[in-house]
């Protein structure tokens, strides 16, 4: 954990306290004074609970499987440390399908925000991993963040979900790249001769031809290590790769810079590579046995691990069992 994270938490602690404190003596009154102490070393001892499992998290095993059929998934563990999670999808593979969040409009607004769990629930998916950014959008902690679940938000690219081009995105298109996936699964980053049936769009693309892409040095959202999800295709463009790392976790998953996701990419079989929303909507769900959502990875919304951010769309893919 570096010093700002400390001097945060220790903030964030001791308003809390000092808040709660006062709460106490207004409720109380002063005959019921005496409890107050009982009541800060009750709480200080939960903060420093919460602050010792935050810092001392026990770090998953490096696994491989296959999920479904033609899917299989890898986690990685990094020194850092980092936790990595990988996809592959045969675009060959028999009963693969993909959709894409449909709109739902609200207001003025072309989506409803939801979590990857339950849009992977709601379509009765099997695999669901966040996509593009998004607004609008704030975290400043548990009190004050947006979206919550069903507020409206737009989202900045192209959007098609199932053939209906819902949305060409409202940012400019230097700043947006493509992911376009046609009805047989031919997919491409380039605007397809075939009608497009799902698309999502990230910021930047990582990496063209094999070759990362350069970087502006002084950004420290692309030098900064942070939580990243991120897609590419081999070069034959029959697999697609899906990487999603943690971060903002200290001693679980630091995260990683844009250089290292490109590293990732490249040493995972990634020729050409989109990057997509990171920090806390990184998000990869999988369908259980029991048909409820499993979260794989650990999101890291409003800073809490395991919680999930809502956010505006998601790419989720259709397979059968392992076998099937």
């Amino acid at each position: 954990m570096n010093d700002e994270t400390i001097i945060n938490l220790g903030i964030g602690a001791a308003a809390l306290i000092t808040g709660l404190a006062v709460y106490a003596v207004r409720r109380l009154g002063r005959r019921r004074m005496a409890a107050i102490p009982v009541v800060v070393t009750t709480i200080g001892l939960l903060v420093m609970s919460f602050l010792f499992w935050y810092t001392h998290r026990p770090l998953p095993t490096s696994i491989e499987t296959s999920v479904f059929s033609g899917i299989t998934y890898r986690r990685e563990i990094l020194d850092g440390p980092i936790v990595v999670h990988i996809l592959q999808v045969d675009l060959d593979a028999p009963n693969i399908r993909f959709m894409v969040t449909p709109k739902q409009a609200v207001g003025n607004y072309v989506l409803s925000a939801k979590t990857t769990s339950q849009f992977l629930a709601e379509y009765q998916l099997q695999v669901a991993f966040n996509a593009d950014y998004f607004d609008p959008w704030r975290d400043y902690g548990i009190f004050n963040y947006y979206p919550h679940v069903g507020d409206g938000v737009n989202v900045r690219g192209i959007s098609v979900s199932q053939g209906d081009i819902y949305t060409a995105g409202y940012a400019p298109p230097e700043n947006t790249k493509t992911l376009y996936l046609t009805e047989d699964n031919r997919a491409s980053f380039e605007l397809p001769d075939n009608p497009i049936f799902n698309a999502v769009s990230g910021n930047m693309m990582l990496v063209v031809n094999g070759e990362k892409t350069p970087i502006e040095t002084s950004n420290d959202y692309l030098t900064g290590k942070h939580p990243r999800t991120a897609v590419a295709l081999d070069v034959n463009q029959q697999t697609l790769i899906v990487i999603l790392v943690d971060g903002r976790q200290p001693n679980y998953s630091e995260g990683v810079t844009i250089p290292e996701l490109q590293a990732l990419m490249i040493a995972n079989g990634g020729y050409n590579a989109l990057n997509l929303d990171g920090g806390g909507s990184v998000t990869l769900a999988v369908e259980g046995e029991n048909g409820k959502p499993i979260v794989l990875n650990s999101p890291i919304h409003n800073r809490i691990p395991g919680r999930e951010r809502p956010i505006a769309n998601h790419l989720g893919i259709f397979a059968l069992p392992v076998g099937g």
